[in-house]
């Protein structure tokens, strides 16, 4: 970083290269620390959000898996066996691909 900066001698300019100060250097290392800081915040940020995230899918789970349906229409219990069955696949299995689920389907209840 250089600046010319004309001093006034008689009636001629003299120019002068100002080299980039310790201030300046200090400046600019400040503000690479404070985007460092701010990332790190940012990305410790994303991680409590993913965190939070699966806390609350593994709480809808659950929830969804101990539902009594002891007192719900046939199609009401269909509609949460299902969801169950959906729950212990994603459990089970981790990709979405097909796979035989019989065993899961509950036609004792």
């Amino acid at each position: 970083m250089e600046r010319c900066v004309g001093k006034k001698q008689g009636t001629t300019f003299e120019a002068v290269k100002i080299l980039p100060t310790r201030n300046g250097a200090l400046r600019i290392e400040r503000d690479l620390k404070r985007e460092e800081a701010d990332k790190a915040r940012r990305d410790a940020y994303a991680i409590e959000r993913q965190q939070a995230q699966e806390q609350d899918m593994e709480d809808k789970e659950r929830k969804i898996m101990a539902m009594d349906m002891s007192h719900m229409s046939s199609e009401t219990k269909t509609y949460w066996k299902l969801k169950r069955r959906d729950v212990m696949r994603g459990k089970l299995f981790h990709d979405d691909g097909p796979s035989n689920m019989d065993w899961l389907n509950d036609q004792n209840h």
